[in-house]
């Protein structure tokens, strides 16, 4: 299969699951619905519903009927409808999904002719090159092989210079890493101070990267002089990294730990949390 390791360098070999919504009609049309609510409550028409989703009236009364009943929506009289918090999750749950599968979708249709790897050796125009992964990047190496995955360099390459690769034959397969969560105290419960700092720097130790997410947990580790990789956007770089094989280690304060958890399950990564709690 051409391009294939493309999909595999994006997303480390496995396939993104579709979105949900994408589906089911059913699921579709109760995310539609739920999102022109959200955009116009409490008084919205069912008819106006109705009209921009180019479906009935009834469909729509009974579509909401069910949102009700799934307790997504409450309802508070004659055409006031509201989107409770388990609505309001499962929206932004949904959208996580379909924003991460128009992600793989556009890369695999932007790299389907051309692709960008790191040459590990001079590489000259038409030159076949054998690809494989390392560090979470695609190299492509002069040095052919029977396994794994293949193509041609377009573009002229010196050692260590981005390269471009077309006619992809074959798939670079690539083990999701596991991602480890160092649980730290809220400050009410002593915050940093009643961290293991020994434990901490035995775990960061094991680790490619390092995320703090939480200042109990960035305080923590500025007091072992570790400098964190990421500090913003530490649940998708974890993610990121996981993907792309690297063990990422994420500093977490107590408080944020089940937001991280839960994005981990969204995305099938494997983790374990590690209690930094002193004692």
């Amino acid at each position: 299969m051409t391009y294939a390791v493309t999909i595999a360098w994006l997303v480390s070999g496995i396939m993104v699951n579709m979105a949900q919504i994408l589906k089911s009609k059913n699921l579709a049309t109760k995310f539609q619905i739920m999102v022109e609510i959200a955009a116009h409550q409490p008084n919205i028409q069912q008819k106006d519903i109705a009209s921009r989703l180019g479906i009935t009236s009834q469909a729509v009364s009974e579509y909401i009927r069910e949102l009700v009943k799934d307790g997504w929506l409450s309802s508070q009289g004659r055409s006031r409808y509201k989107v409770t918090k388990e609505g309001v999750d499962w929206i932004l749950q949904m959208s996580r999904q379909l924003h991460s599968y128009a992600w793989y979708v556009s890369k695999v249709v932007a790299d389907i002719s051309t692709t960008t790897a790191i040459a590990d050796s001079d590489l000259s125009v038409g030159q076949r090159v054998s690809l494989y992964m390392k560090d979470g990047l695609l190299f492509a190496s002069n040095v052919m092989s029977n396994k794994g995955a293949k193509g041609v360099a377009v573009t002229e390459a010196k050692k260590g210079q981005d390269v471009g690769i077309r006619d992809i034959e074959g798939v670079i397969k690539l083990e999701p890493a596991k991602v480890t969560i160092g649980k730290v105290p809220n400050v009410q419960d002593g915050g940093s101070r009643s961290t293991d700092l020994a434990r901490l720097e035995k775990a960061i130790k094991k680790a490619r990267l390092v995320g703090a997410l939480g200042t109990e947990a960035l305080v923590a580790l500025k007091q072992i002089d570790v400098k964190p990789d990421y500090v913003h956007g530490v649940r998708e770089a974890a993610i990121e990294a996981a993907y792309c094989g690297l063990p990422c280690l994420v500093v977490c304060s107590e408080d944020k730990v089940t937001l991280l958890v839960q994005r981990l399950e969204e995305e099938n990564l494997d983790y374990q949390i590690i209690d930094l709690r002193k004692g």
